[in-house]
């Protein structure tokens, strides 16, 4: 074969192979990027979403997306709300705007946390603060016909609104909107006038019932648990997951003072699990979470002095003191607590921590605040709800009752020498309880249990038996609260197109049915400021 030949077949061969790939390429249209590239998350987020809900996922005039402020809103939902939208609200849906697959990258990256975890600091506390200064002008009466000491003020999570139901008539006196996921409970000045809301997203709202406005607000945090408010309504004082601070307001929501949640050696920071009052005492008891803690800060300008650590003889003056007052007093504990309850005289608190790894047993511990330290084993097994339990008279002694989130069980405790005196078996494990000091009953749900969740137990405090039920058939009934005079119950029908519904409290029969979006809790005034002892404080 010649040269010539040669060099022809193979150009042959080579226009050919071209015209084979040109065939193909016409026949296999090369996929657009869109199919074939992850969505860049980030990218779509500063797009779509940081202008409400911020940069850094902070929030802004939307809640913070981070996955501590997410955590009771499951991934389904949020995929929901970020395709429709979310009603009486701005946020929009983005369905036509971004495919499934955005969407889904969306959902993924606001559960992912942020790195390195956002700071929040004084600075940024101060800034976020406002305050209506006409409002020291404002009357020092009710503007509005009803008792204010039989109000309800219900939190409804569903559209993020708060109600208030006047506790006689059961009628609706006023609504107005709230911040994102209101956590832990409303806390009460001492006079019934104020009502302080805490948001998980950190955001604390002064209300004024009687004129029906708001008054401040404030940031305390990126993460919040809960607040507490002092006997003497001068001081709130906030619970923090992000960062690790609990933080101590004046009760117009000005910062006093910020306090890290940190070890006495300082070496092991920590989550603060929740913030009660102890009235009696004139201080607040935190919980700290990661930290095998507890701690007392006192707002009584007469506390002692405060000696961290061992100190031959204090009387001595050995050592050297730290004033008592606003100061963290601390109580070495052989465990974190989760969450607790104080005794009648707020001497001992009672507090439980989850178990650290499955099949691990609970750790219940009770404290004595005086001598700072632990004096008893708690004998409850499961998960015990002590911030929820309720205390009584049974048999002539003072007995304290806690629902469980992990077993169909009541757990009743001889709250003086700390034994298990009953077990009272319920259809499932619940999340809330509560009674009156009027009424013979207590309430319990099962809300964790998804075959129960739609039944209310009701216990005789005498028998301490289970002596009748209530159900909404395939719906969630939990959370009740009693009216100031122990008459009627009122219990949330746990819904999106849900409702409250009140419930004679010796027939159990219902009275009335008052429709509300998914009404999570609700809040007597007189029974949290007055302390009745069948509700949570």
């Amino acid at each position: 074969m010649s040269t010539l030949l040669k060099i022809l077949i193979k150009l042959g061969l080579a226009l050919a192979l071209v015209s084979l790939g040109l065939e193909y390429g016409r026949a296999q249209p090369l996929p657009s990027p869109s199919t074939t590239s992850s969505p860049d998350a980030p990218a779509l987020y500063q797009q779509h979403c940081a202008a409400c809900h911020g940069a850094q996922r902070l929030g802004g005039m939307g809640p913070a997306l981070l996955p501590e402020s997410l955590e009771r809103l499951r991934k389904p939902e949020a995929l929901k709300v970020m395709g429709a939208g979310r009603p009486a609200t701005q946020m929009q849906g983005f369905a036509g705007k971004l495919s499934e697959a955005e969407l889904q990258a969306l959902a993924a990256y606001i559960y992912q946390p942020v790195q390195p975890a956002p700071q929040w600091r004084d600075a940024d506390i101060q800034a976020s603060r406002s305050f209506d200064a006409a409002s020291r002008d404002w009357p020092a009466r009710p503007q509005w016909r009803a008792d204010p000491m039989n109000l309800f003020v219900v939190v409804e999570g569903g559209d993020h609104h708060v109600s208030l139901v006047d506790g006689d008539s059961f009628e609706p006196i006023h609504r107005f909107a709230s911040r994102f996921a209101l956590h832990g409970g409303p806390k009460f000045s001492p006079d019934g006038r104020y009502v302080y809301f805490g948001s998980r997203d950190g955001w604390i709202s002064k209300y004024d019932l009687w004129n029906l406005k708001l008054v401040a607000e404030v940031r305390a945090g990126i993460n919040m648990r809960n607040v507490a408010v002092s006997g003497d309504g001068r001081w709130v004082m906030a619970a923090n997951y992000l960062p690790h601070t609990v933080v101590l307001l004046d009760a117009d929501l000005q910062l006093v003072k910020r306090f890290d949640a940190r070890s006495l050696d300082g070496q092991q920071s920590s989550r603060v699990s929740a913030v009660y009052d102890a009235a009696p005492r004139r201080s607040f008891v935190v919980a700290l979470k990661d930290v095998a803690e507890l701690w007392e800060i006192s707002y009584d300008p007469k506390a002692p002095p405060i000696y961290d650590g061992l100190v031959h003889d204090y009387r001595m003056a050995e050592a050297i003191a730290k004033p008592g007052y606003q100061n963290a007093r601390r109580t070495p504990l052989d465990e974190p607590l989760d969450d607790f309850f104080f005794d009648d005289a707020y001497t001992h608190v009672l507090g439980a921590a989850r178990p650290r790894a499955e099949g691990s047993a609970m750790l219940g511990q009770v404290v004595n605040l005086d001598v700072r330290r632990k004096i008893s084993n708690l004998p409850i097994a499961g998960m015990p709800h002590l911030g929820s339990g309720i205390s009584f008279d049974w048999q002539g002694r003072r007995v304290m009752a806690s629902p469980n989130l992990k077993d169909g069980r009541i757990s009743v405790i001889d709250l003086k020498n700390w034994s298990a005196l009953r077990e009272i078996t319920t259809p499932g494990p619940g999340f809330f309880m509560r009674s009156h000091a009027k009424s013979r009953y207590a309430w319990t749900d099962s809300m964790m249990s998804p075959a129960a969740k739609d039944t209310l137990s009701i216990i005789d405090k005498q028998t301490l038996e289970l002596v009748a039920q209530v159900r909404e058939p395939g719906k969630t009934l939990a959370h009740v609260e009693f009216t100031k005079d122990g008459r009627y119950v009122l219990a949330s029908l746990w819904e999106m197109d849900g409702a409250l519904i009140v419930y004679d409290a010796a027939s159990f029969k219902e009275v009335k049915r008052i429709p509300m979006s998914k009404p999570v809790g609700k809040y007597n005034v007189w029974n949290k400021i007055s302390r009745e002892e069948g509700t949570s404080h």
